[in-house]
């Protein structure tokens, strides 16, 4: 049986193999590419800054700010304001958090009967996309992110409509997500003491605890980030303990026969990426606690991606409160990109996971560019003998449209997937 997912970024097939009422196995297909990969090849460096960020319509800035750190690190001794990281990594944060808005209302929420509260996404994506376009110029598909630095002056009135962004979308979660103040939320340890509390994430939570739906989901209960900033940390989680030591040499695209896109492995083995990995890497005290209960459940996958929201929230309020406007934005590299034949590479945390972006420069043409999305690691397929990470969550299920909510709980793009 055959199903076309719908309400994604782009188009992925499902091909459900049943065996006595239960599913066998699936075969994930992304349909078609764009071949921006191809398209980068033999232009010029900085033209990566306005094409990448057009990869994908809704995590575009992640594939912005991959793309000048990939570029930057082609040089030796390039130097960067602590001002610019730190307006680089506000920008992402919203987008970040815009995302999970979007995913829970308009993804997650339907699914459980919701359907006249998915509008409730609209308010709090545009505050943070104006949060974004404050620093950008615009939203979506800003290239203010460049080699040295950024592009924006703020000022002292840029930085108060910031914060009022910011306070206006953490009323919005504490009058809608989870009813309560949100350092109640973020001092709480325990995932289910969350449950005695009202809002849209603890009514879905409490639905899917007293369903047989709290054991779907499970998967090879692995993750992994490679992204790092101030607030993210990168490293694995396997079987509760956490390493910091990985390496991007250790991580492997394979092509795959049915599919445009290839599945991604770190030796040779599949991981789970996105705000469930992160928070398990991070040793995130509530969702810890959940992953303890349930595993590598959809219940801690929805958890941890909702609660980010409220993290991400805060923890911009103290980029904001530090940010030192006397600093500059910009720092001249001190050799010109036309001159620089060197290869590179960056990770950044996106809204679904870490992001891998790969550059090959020779006198300041691309030679060669590569993309790892999220998605690859969490929705590309695998094959019977060694199953993806949605494929093996999917299996054993009995009915498609909870397999199709159990996919759409990684995730729900495939165009940056299909590059």
């Amino acid at each position: 049986m055959i199903k076309l997912i719908e309400k994604i970024e782009g188009e992925a097939k499902l091909n459900f193999n049943f065996k006595d009422g239960k599913i066998d196995f699936v075969d994930v297909e992304f349909m078609s590419t764009r071949n921006i990969e191809n398209i980068l090849r033999g232009k010029r460096a900085f033209d990566a800054l306005v094409i990448n960020p057009r990869v994908c319509g809704i995590c575009g800035h992640a594939h912005l700010i991959a793309t000048v750190q990939a570029l930057e690190s082609c040089y030796d001794n390039l130097q960067l304001s602590n001002k610019a990281k730190a307006i680089r990594e506000l920008t992402l944060n919203f987008e970040l958090i815009q995302n999970h808005f979007k995913w829970f209302y308009l993804t997650m929420f339907p699914f459980f009967g919701h359907k006249q509260q998915i509008l409730k996404a609209t308010y709090p994506t545009q505050l943070m996309s104006k949060a974004i376009a404050v620093f950008g110029g615009q939203y979506p598909h800003t290239s203010y992110a460049v080699v040295g630095g950024v592009v924006c002056e703020i000022t002292q009135m840029d930085i108060i409509k910031v914060e009022n962004y910011i306070s206006q979308t953490l009323k919005f979660v504490e009058e809608n997500l989870v009813k309560i103040d949100s350092k109640t939320l973020l001092a709480c340890k325990d995932a289910d003491a969350l449950l005695e509390f009202s809002g849209d994430l603890p009514d879905i939570l409490r639905e899917i605890k007293n369903t047989d739906m709290i054991n779907h989901a499970k998967s090879y209960d692995r993750f992994i980030a490679f992204g790092e900033n101030s607030f993210f940390k990168k490293g694995k989680s396997l079987k509760k303990k956490v390493s910091h030591s990985i390496s991007l040499k250790d991580v492997k695209e394979t092509e795959m026969p049915t599919s445009f896109a290839k599945n991604v492995s770190y030796k040779e083995k599949y991981y789970e990426v996105g705000p469930l990995a992160r928070a398990m890497v991070n040793k995130t005290a509530l969702i810890v606690d959940a992953h303890k209960k349930y595993g590598d459940s959809l219940y801690s996958r929805i958890l941890a991606r909702a609660y980010e929201i409220t993290e991400l929230l805060n923890y911009s309020k103290k980029l904001i409160k530090n940010l030192d406007l006397a600093e500059p934005s910009y720092i001249e590299p001190q050799l010109d990109i036309s001159k620089l034949t060197s290869s590179g590479y960056s990770a950044v945390e996106a809204a679904r996971g870490t992001l891998i972006h790969k550059v090959e420069i020779e006198k300041g043409i691309i030679k060669n560019y590569e993309i790892i999305t999220p998605t690859q690691w969490n929705l590309s397929g695998g094959t019977r003998e060694k199953l993806g990470v949605s494929q093996k969550a999917m299996v054993g299920l009995s009915d498609i449209k909870t397999a199709e909510l159990v996919f759409k709980s990684f995730d729900v793009c495939s165009i940056c997937t299909t590059h």
